[in-house]
């Protein structure tokens, strides 16, 4: 079985910052290099996303063209994904001619189709100032679901809601900053509605034309939960032009001025940019599309899962020749200590930022991958901290993983000389077999997408390495008896976990894995090798022969924390200066405005009568995720959520929906009361009730669990 991955291709009107690498190209990275290492064949692609408004918005306020900023940005962001061994095999560009042409044969081969397009004359916004119809980003105005007077004419960012540019309250034209007016326009339209019937059961079940294509319990939930809440909201035909001058052109006469919609060509640029690859390469593409003997693996943002599980998938089987996803493990938002990114505010890191201010840190590189990697946001938003990026490094990395190879590396070369020894004959102890289980669950893990459960996993060989090595004390042995063959067996086995451990690490942290394998005098771990490793454990064969001479110690990870060396703090500790610095130059709110008014201490409700421990004692309160979410019919204030309890799902009716859109609750992680009589609401059954807060203001927000807290656990 062969792999196709993609990663969501990034917009080049901007530099990438750590919640874009969390999402989308860190997890698959980690996955690919596995894979790689098993032996499997496996093809990577990505590239920059080139078109759409966002590019034209950004080239009119940088006072350059369009062309100029996309050449900027797809410089600067390949550059900053090599520098942090972001791996791709392909790294390529909708702006490309191939990509054009691809785009264009798609959208004709559907035209041809007969059924997957509609022609419709709408009405859009236009600017007579500028003589220029208003494609969704040049429209900007106030949010109808949270009120953000920054929504933008197809998403409110601050909310998340899927938005049409007549759906925003006081439109203004970003160009003119005056109101648009509405003149009729003609466009073309993707049929998706008429993919609902199988998409359901592809999505829910895993069936396509009676077949089992995938196992829908290897999908997260919170991505069958979104998808689910959209197909249950009914799915409409969708537009895939625009009036934009910059863009692919419409392939049709009388089309002039209209280009696809930019989530219309931006996935075609997975399969552009597999064919340039493989033109580069003398090799054929379509294996990888449209072989069963192929896989199609997305790694996105939950922002990007109802394109790829939804729209995607609907425009490839609408061609009728194409293999769709086998899973799509979208992650959530990663935030920065405590809130959004934000480039407007400067709160946040980029990564190229990052990359320039830590150029004087050791493994710079791989320490920022592994703060990220231990905090990946799989299931639930995550936050970035300083002070954790400190404890991964130091705690996981400097104390376990390179202390342990540091000791057993200094002892091999001072009782053997450097070379590992020969196993007794007596030996008796079950270090392979253990190292047999620990590699296989740590693959295993990255195959199924739980890299964190990887990166736990990988930790626990190093602990368990330390304590192995401390345990058995070869120093004490020495000193009683210098031939004692514990002292050999002990360092021999000591060799099998560091080899373990250097190979193991090269998913996660590459450029340390390096200088882990160089510190055991081995090459560079190559493809293949990881599949060796388990076939020698399996075995009982040592990876690492007695004879083998072990290359020089030294501090692998050097300290963050360092009384001695304070300079890789000094350099973290910029970095906290400059959010203290934006928090302290938050303007003053003068008193008496609304936005004061608004702030101000507001009054509490009054107690309620008290009433006694075993009354309180009667309610059963119990953490819970939202994995589906859905408006009431007949009602505007109405959701209906399907809930894991851990042992089973439930059906919850929340009075929310004048607080939060369907998208925005799903995956959240909340508190409920499970032993509330179910009781109907607008007709439908209710069978627990969801903990929220409330404001002075009226503003409701979750009662949640803190991260990585199970379903089911009674709240007390």
């Amino acid at each position: 079985m062969r792999t196709l991955q993609t990663s969501a291709l990034p917009y080049a009107n901007g530099p990438l910052h750590l919640g874009h690498l969390a999402g989308a190209y860190l997890p698959a990275d980690i996955h690919a290099r596995y894979l790689r290492l098993l032996g499997q064949e496996v093809l990577w692609v990505c590239g920059s996303d080139e078109h759409g408004a966002a590019i034209t918005l950004r080239a009119k306020k940088e006072g350059i063209s369009p062309q100029a900023i996309i050449d900027k940005y797809h410089a600067l962001n390949k550059g900053s994904f090599e520098a942090l061994g972001i791996s791709f095999d392909y790294y390529h560009r909708t702006s490309a001619p191939l990509h054009h042409a691809t785009s264009q044969d798609f959208f004709l081969k559907l035209l041809a189709a007969g059924d997957q397009f509609e022609v419709r004359s709408t009405e859009q916004y236009y600017d007579p100032a500028f003589a220029q119809f208003l494609a969704d980003r040049y429209i900007q105005g106030t949010c109808p679901n949270c009120g953000s007077d920054k929504a933008f004419g197809d998403q409110c960012e601050n909310c998340g809601k899927d938005l049409s540019p007549t759906d925003l309250i006081d439109p203004v034209s970003t160009l003119s900053g005056a109101k648009p007016e509405l003149r009729e326009t003609k466009h073309w339209f993707f049929r998706l509605d008429a993919h609902a019937e199988w998409l359901k059961p592809w999505i829910q079940e895993g069936l396509l034309d009676g077949k089992q294509v995938h196992d829908p319990r290897a999908w997260k939930k919170h991505v069958i939960g979104q998808c689910l809440s959209w197909l249950d909201g009914g799915l409409h035909a969708r537009s895939i032009t625009r009036d934009l001058d910059w863009g692919i052109q419409v392939p049709l006469e009388g089309a002039e001025g209209k280009v696809l919609y930019v989530w219309f060509d931006a996935p075609i640029g997975y399969i552009s940019s597999t064919k340039q690859w493989a033109a580069e390469n003398n090799t054929d593409w379509e294996r990888w599309w449209k072989g069963e003997d192929s896989r199609l693996i997305h790694f996105i943002g939950k922002d990007n899962i109802v394109f790829h599980c939804i729209v995607f998938p609907a425009m490839l089987k609408a061609h009728g020749e194409y293999n769709l996803p086998e899973n799509v493990p979208a992650n959530q938002f990663l935030n920065f200590e405590g809130d959004k990114f934000s480039k407007s505010r400067g709160w946040g890191i980029e990564l190229q930022e990052y990359l320039d201010a830590f150029q004087d840190f050791p493994n710079h590189q791989d320490a920022l991958r592994w703060a990220l990697i231990r905090n990946l946001p799989e299931q639930q938003d995550a936050d970035f901290t300083w002070d954790g990026f400190t404890d991964y490094h130091d705690k996981d990395l400097a104390d376990k993983l390179g202390n342990f190879i540091n000791r057993v590396t200094v002892l091999t070369h001072k009782y053997f000389a450097g070379e590992v020894p020969a196993l007794p004959a007596s030996a008796t102890s079950t270090v392979l077999a253990t190292l047999a289980t620990s590699v296989d669950k740590i693959g295993q893990d990255i195959a199924a997408f739980r890299f964190k459960d990887a990166a736990t996993a990988f930790v626990e060989l190093a602990t368990y390495g330390n304590g192995y090595l401390q345990d058995a004390a070869p120093w004490t042995l020495y000193k009683d008896n210098p031939t004692d063959p514990a002292i050999a067996e002990t360092l021999h086995n000591c060799a099998q976990i560091a080899a373990a451990l250097a190979l193991t690490a090269t998913p996660f942290i590459p450029f340390s894995a390096e200088r882990l394998r160089a510190t055991l005098n081995q090459a560079p771990a190559q493809n293949g090798d990881w599949q060796l490793a388990l076939t020698a454990l399996a075995a009982g064969a040592p990876l690492l022969a007695a004879g083998h001479t072990l290359g020089e110690a030294g501090v692998l990870f050097p300290k963050i924390i360092d009384r001695q060396d304070q300079s890789r703090n000094a350099i973290i500790q910029r970095q906290r200066d400059k959010l203290a610095a934006i928090l302290a130059s938050k303007p003053a709110i003068p008193a008496g405005s609304p936005a004061a008014e608004a702030t101000a201490p507001a009054e509490r409700a009054a107690p309620k009568p008290e009433i006694s421990f075993d009354d309180f004692l009667k309610l059963d309160l119990r953490t819970a995720t939202i994995l589906t979410a859905a408006p009431v019919p007949k009602s505007n204030k109405l959701l209906q959520l399907t809930i894991d309890l851990g042992s089973e799902q439930r059906s919850v009716v929340s009075g929310i929906a004048q607080h939060f859109s369907p998208e925005e609750v799903i995956g959240r992680h909340v508190t409920v009361v499970t032993n509330l009589a179910p009781r109907k609401m607008a007709g439908v059954l209710s069978e627990a009730m969801i903990l929220m807060a409330e404001d002075g203001s009226g503003k409701l927000t979750f009662v949640s669990p803190p991260a990585g807290f199970g379903n089911g656990w009674t709240v007390r």
